[in-house]
């Protein structure tokens, strides 16, 4: 009777490069910030369930075009990537294709750009329609520069007589459009989604119920406010971008004033523009709402950057003029009452809350009911 063996998957192992550009021998970026987006970078590739084997920055004086770092650097980062078995080599900076390739030709190994990577994010974490839709966009517009790549090769080949093309030629032809085609396939069919918005926003403005906008840097805990306030259900989980749908729920603020509160994709630095293009459907939900409620994770020593990269998303997507309620979310983790107090001062008028234990509930309904009172 034969056996049956179970063999454990092996985690891709992942080896981790970030870039500081110097400008006159100094560094353009502080060492805090340096050490906040590594730290944020570790975050992203763990919440696609890599194993990190090394993470290493790199200081550049000069951009080199082939490499983005000097070529020297870049041969000892591939010996040092080959050495710890490593699977892949990821990039906390966008590549051009070329050097994308470049990198791939020198390690023997898939290379990913920070673009890459939170896209594949964004489709691990797609449970709709749309949001599937979204992410294949952004997928497809990322790829479309890169396919020549992957026919460099058989396109020297001409087989046939002189003058004829290839088959790489022809290949990478076929495929270029078959891409353009469904890239305008899938803008057809968000562009119906959009459509149907529209039809759902003008029923609720009828129907005259204010709609209220969670907003906010990844991972601050908007669902888990939404659940809290909503009994919603929706997926609350401790890691980037756990949220990608709006999901909208009823919510009683007093007797008689009831408002329909939104969930949205969270921000974060460096958002590739071609997320922010494909989920623009889904983000201007915010744009249309008639209060904002920006969550800020109190616990966080990122807090101000985090703050300043929300504000600017908004303003990029046409929300930053609506009203908006700052909520200083997860104080349960502050150590000590001066450090809320610090907060709040630097944020005037927010409020404190913990979505955990239910404090500051009651007081984020009162301010809510009062800017929409005016």
């Amino acid at each position: 009777m034969s056996k049956t063996t179970e063999v454990e998957e092996k985690s891709t192992r992942a080896f981790l490069v970030g870039v500081a550009n110097k400008v006159g021998g100094e560094e353009r970026t502080s060492s805090s910030e340096l050490d906040s987006l590594k730290a944020e970078f570790s975050s992203l590739v763990d919440t696609l369930g890599l194993e990190i084997v090394s993470q290493e920055l790199i200081h550049v004086r000069e951009k080199n075009a082939k490499f983005g770092i000097g070529t020297g650097k870049a041969e000892e980062l591939a010996q040092k990537a080959v050495s710890l078995e490593a699977d892949c080599l990821i990039f906390d900076r966008d590549l051009t294709p070329s050097q994308q390739r470049n990198w791939e030709e020198l390690t023997g190994m898939p290379v990913i750009d920070r673009q890459e990577l939170i896209i594949q994010i964004f489709a691990s974490r797609a449970r709709t329609r749309e949001a599937e839709l979204q992410v294949n966009l952004a997928k497809l517009v990322y790829s479309l520069p890169r396919l020549q790549h992957r026919y460099i090769d058989l396109s020297r080949q001409r087989g046939g007589r002189y003058g004829t093309r290839g088959a790489g030629e022809t290949k990478l032809e076929t495929d270029r459009r078959q891409v353009e085609q469904r890239i305008h396939r899938l803008k057809d069919e968000l562009e119906a989604v959009k459509r149907q918005r529209q039809v759902q926003r003008r029923q609720r403005e009828r129907n005259g119920v204010p709609v209220c906008a969670l907003v906010g840097y990844t991972n601050t805990g908007k669902s888990t406010i939404l659940n809290a306030l909503t009994k919603a259900g929706v997926l609350a989980e401790d890691k980037l971008f756990a949220t990608l749908d709006s999901t909208s729920r009823r919510l009683e603020l007093s007797p008689g004033v009831t408002v329909l509160l939104v969930d949205t994709v969270g921000f974060i630095r460096r958002l590739p523009h071609n997320l922010i293009n494909a989920f623009r459907s889904t983000m201007e939900e915010a744009s249309h709402a008639d209060v904002l409620i920006n969550v800020l994770d109190a616990s966080s020593p990122d807090i101000d950057t985090q703050f300043k990269t929300t504000l600017s998303v908004l303003q990029e997507i046409g929300a930053g003029q609506v009203p908006m309620i700052n909520v200083l979310n997860k104080i349960d983790r502050l150590e000590t009452g001066d450090d809320l107090y610090t907060l709040i001062k630097l944020y005037p008028e927010s409020v404190p809350l913990s979505a955990v234990n239910g404090t500051g509930f009651a007081d984020l309904c009162a301010r809510i009911k009062g800017l929409l009172d005016k």
